[in-house]
């Protein structure tokens, strides 16, 4: 059976699927066959993303509801679940998508109201919207779910660290739920993508197909059955696919004979520190880890 058969009538609920990323992963999904709820809160004045993309895929012969539900609310969680469940009566996959990055600011001129905004939007809306959706989820057949993260979350960014903590909080809590649902059969996963979007607005500067449509299969390929993997980090952008992990080297014994560990750390933290037994991503296209070099140069570290 090929992934798109098997994505049939398959009930997902994208969460910021009214632009960007979002729309891209509802598009695709949408076209495999799946039924989409798209999330995206309402502008006064402006007219619905939402019930865009929601008519974009029922022109195109697809099944969507469009869902309004803002991330900063409490209810989020039951709100989505709700609007899922009364249009298709079932949810097979979360696709955690909605984020902001909130104002640009160094840790001592950031703002705790800033951290805590960013973190209700990108972090505990998602864990707001698993907890309601795990009874349906326990229900599916091959259930799943993507946490969409970012390489600030794996390896900080300057400017930016309610968002990249945040994000951080996403990968572990995804970890975690990982390995609490694997003998389930809920597979929980978690997307680093690399996209031009209006939140990552000038990385098509440097030339590369940067957009979201080329990291749509790949979350696609996430919340397919035919995807075993689970608690695993996979980053795509500009074509290219890899998975990056948190590893640990060797390490080095502590002295027992006497000598201050102390001191004797100040002489050997580059035994103790070596990951060059750990090096990453074994086998990785050069093209792609050039794409992410440079993209990480742009974005002063992180995407």
């Amino acid at each position: 059976m090929s992934s798109s058969a098997s994505l049939h009538h398959r009930s997902v609920i994208i969460t910021g699927a009214g632009k960007g990323l979002g729309r891209a992963f509802a598009h695709d999904l949408a076209q495999r066959g799946c039924r989409v709820v798209v999330n995206n809160r309402a502008h006064e004045g402006v007219p619905s993303a939402a019930e865009s993309v929601a008519s974009e895929i029922h022109s195109a012969g697809g099944d969507a509801v469009a869902d309004h539900s803002d991330m900063q609310d409490a209810g989020v969680g039951e709100a989505l679940v709700n609007t899922a469940l009364a249009h298709y009566g079932a949810i097979d996959g979360l696709i955690l998508n909605a984020g902001i990055t909130g104002p640009a600011a160094k840790v001592a001129d950031s703002s705790f109201v800033d951290l805590r905004s960013v973190f209700e939007t990108n972090f505990f809306s998602a864990v707001s919207i698993v907890m309601a959706a795990l009874p349906s989820l326990r229900k599916s057949t091959d259930a799943r779910v993507v946490f969409v993260a970012s390489t600030a979350g794996l390896y900080g960014v300057r400017g930016r660290a309610p968002y990249a903590a945040s994000k951080a909080a996403m990968v572990a809590y995804a970890l975690t739920l990982a390995a609490e649902l694997k003998r389930e059969g809920v597979g929980v996963n978690i997307l680093v993508p690399y996209a031009e979007t209006q939140m990552t607005a000038g990385l098509g500067d440097s030339g590369l197909d940067l957009s979201p449509a080329l990291v749509a299969p790949v979350t696609s390929w996430l919340m397919s059955p035919e995807c075993h993997a689970s608690g695993e980090i996979w980053v795509s952008g500009g074509g290219y696919v890899r998975r990056a992990r948190m590893e640990e080297g060797l390490g080095a014994a502590l002295p027992t004979d006497g000598c201050d560990p102390v001191a004797w750390l100040a002489a050997n933290a580059h035994q103790a520190g070596d990951m060059q037994a750990g090096r990453g991503f074994p086998g990785a296209e050069a093209a792609f880890t050039d794409l992410m070099t440079r993209l990480q140069a742009a974005r002063g570290g992180a995407a």
